[in-house]
């Protein structure tokens, strides 16, 4: 984790753990925002959210998640200025309309003639792996190759310089991953897969109903192997998207 923000964000940072699935209780807004990665030294609010489905929506989506990190840290109208800069490093591993590999929002004031003014560091980061080339700057380029490779099932780890990410993957290559997260990752990958497929075969509206219902059946099929492997409701709606109700039906 510290290697990775080093090399996409140069900072150099130190914390003690990094949390998954982390949300802020009170909520901050209408939605029940969880982040993936979630770390913090005494300067800095660190985010990494990695995204295995293309959403229409996920420049205003992370935008969202991102503004939510700053605004928890207001407590009082007084004081608007939050303890730790919040950077926020998006993977789009399907890919993004825009193709590019390297996408930057930049919070920082900007004068007209492109200089800027320090204050306000906070910064959102899109890494888009489909879409890395030759010109792709180092360190960035080695990241995403190895996010690219790992996707691909073609993941060699002397194809790398990076020492970090040789260690990254030697762990893949032990399958060191829990097995529930492998089975969701799975399912993501699959889906998202089977739906651009179809599209891109530019089929009629009946078909894309078929594929609306064919992931519906998917989300079903692997809510059941969870129920099976004993995991608590919440986490497989949290998984599946679908909702309490149908988990609990078949639940019984």
């Amino acid at each position: 984790f510290t290697a990775f923000v080093k090399d996409i964000l140069g900072l150099d940072i130190e914390i003690d753990k990094v949390e998954t699935e982390k949300s802020f209780s009170p909520i901050v807004g209408n939605v029940d925002s969880r982040f993936d990665l979630f770390a913090e030294d005494k300067k800095n609010r660190l985010i990494i959210d990695i995204q295995h489905r293309r959403y229409p929506d996920h420049y205003d989506r992370f935008l969202h998640y991102h503004c939510v990190a700053l605004l928890e840290q207001t407590v009082s109208a007084y004081d608007y200025k939050p303890e730790m800069d919040v950077y926020t490093i998006v993977v789009l591993t399907s890919g993004d309309k825009h193709k590019t590999d390297i996408l930057i929002n930049d919070f920082r004031p900007r004068r007209l003639d492109n200089s800027y003014v320090d204050e306000t560091q906070h910064k959102i980061v899109y890494l888009c792996p489909k879409y890395v080339t030759d010109k792709t700057p180092e360190p960035y380029q080695e990241w995403l190759k190895v996010i690219n490779d790992s996707l691909n099932k073609q993941i060699e780890e002397t194809d790398y310089n990076h020492e970090i990410i040789q260690e990254i993957c030697s762990l893949i290559q032990t399958k060191a991953i829990n097995p529930v997260e492998a089975a969701r990752m799975k399912e993501e990958y699959s889906e998202e897969q089977y739906l651009r497929n179809e599209r891109e075969k530019g089929k009629s509206e009946g078909i894309e109903q078929g594929i609306e219902q064919g992931i519906e059946q998917n989300k079903l099929k692997m809510a059941k192997n969870l129920l099976k492997a004993n995991m608590e409701v919440n986490f497989i709606c949290e998984t599946t998207g679908l909702s309490k109700d149908i988990v609990q039906q078949l639940k019984t």
